[in-house]
């Protein structure tokens, strides 16, 4: 099975890779402009892409994600009460730095978009513009890709015995994707922009098949060392004659700790099985030799500054590309954080 995983990801990499060479470097035609032939060679082109790259990326997810467990009859699945929800801050937050790149790119090299492509239902529309489809067929089949796109990923939750498909995530989903397209809409900027940092913690060592092995897999497992963060840009709330840096963000962040499991009130033992935990809040992890550690969870609130990297002018269309990914990161700041033990002011937080 591991060559499979490995092949599958090199196709979804040359997918993914001529997807995106077709389209920010081909040579910009209005659309208007495009013959029949023209349009016909780049729908079945782009078609052709997000038809594979989307059967080849589920395929490999399910390989790598979803075989090791075992599978059963679709299911649903309510996990709102777990880690603190910081799962769903995780899903809002994809959502919306995806369709904030992908309509970024589709910007940058030159091609038609209206503001409702941003959605998250509209992380291809530039590509279909692209490709001669009108603004109307753009929404609707974008509309369709991503709904199905992200859909199937819940799906194939609901058929996996370790999980099912959660409503709660799909609603963080199209809550990350209007995010961005309301306020393109609104504002044609992003004022207030979804962003996320996080740093190591001495969590994973207890359940690393939960939380991660290496550093790779513990920045998506382990949500102890997640922060997501709303940074408002105070000076388009401004008049225009505001003096106000408008490169400088205010940002509200939220985090959550000691959760070694989803769930509260779990008994976690030395072969991985878990029962009840009859104590209120408490999470206890029995080691081989009988001793057992105690966890009791808590959530995190801080208060800091921001950079706002696309409000850096720049003649650069590399720099431009650069500033765009690195955006979606907290840059570290003075942070002055809130929880139940009070209030912590720390010089240096990500």
């Amino acid at each position: 099975m591991e060559w499979i995983g490995k092949f599958m990801k090199k196709i979804i990499l040359l997918v993914a890779f001529a997807f995106f060479s077709a389209t920010v470097f081909a040579q910009k035609i209005p659309v208007d402009s495009l013959t029949h032939k023209q349009k016909v060679v780049r729908k079945t082109i782009l078609l052709g892409a997000m038809g594979a790259y989307t059967a080849g990326s589920i395929t490999f997810l399910d390989l790598i994600w979803y075989h090791p467990y075992q599978s059963t009859s679709f299911h649903f699945f309510n996990d709102n009460s777990q880690w603190c929800q910081m799962d769903k801050c995780g899903h809002a937050f994809s959502t919306y730095s995806s369709a904030r790149l992908v309509m970024e790119a589709m910007d940058w090299a030159g091609f038609e978009t209206n503001p409702f492509n941003a959605s998250l239902g509209h992380l291809s529309t530039g590509g279909l513009r692209w490709a001669g489809f009108s603004k109307r067929e753009s929404i609707i089949i974008g509309q369709a890709f991503g709904l199905l796109y992200l859909s199937s990923v819940e799906i194939l939750d609901g058929f996996s015995k370790e999980w099912g498909f959660s409503w709660g995530d799909e609603a963080a989903n199209f809550v990350g994707g209007f995010a961005f397209s309301l306020q393109q809409f609104y504002w044609k900027e992003q004022r207030i922009q979804l962003k996320f940092s996080d740093h190591q913690t001495s969590f994973p060592p207890y359940r690393p098949n939960v939380l991660g092995s290496n550093f790779a897999e513990q920045i998506i497992k382990d949500y102890n060392g997640q922060t997501y963060w709303v940074s408002f840009n105070v000076a388009s709330f401004l008049k225009k004659e505001t003096k106000f840096p408008n490169w400088i963000n205010v940002s509200f962040g939220y985090g959550a700790t000691n959760m070694i499991t989803g769930k509260n009130n779990t008994i976690v033992y030395p072969d991985g099985t878990t029962a009840n935990d009859p104590v209120k809040n408490q999470t206890a992890i029995v080691s081989a030799n009988g001793h057992i550690d105690y966890f009791y969870r808590y959530r995190k609130y801080y208060f800091s500054l921001d950079v706002d990297f696309t409000k850096i002018k720049t003649k650069s269309r590399l720099l431009k590309s650069v500033f765009s990914v690195v955006n979606g990161f907290k840059l570290p700041f003075p942070t002055i954080e809130y929880d139940k033990y009070g209030t912590h002011f720390k010089p240096f937080y990500f």
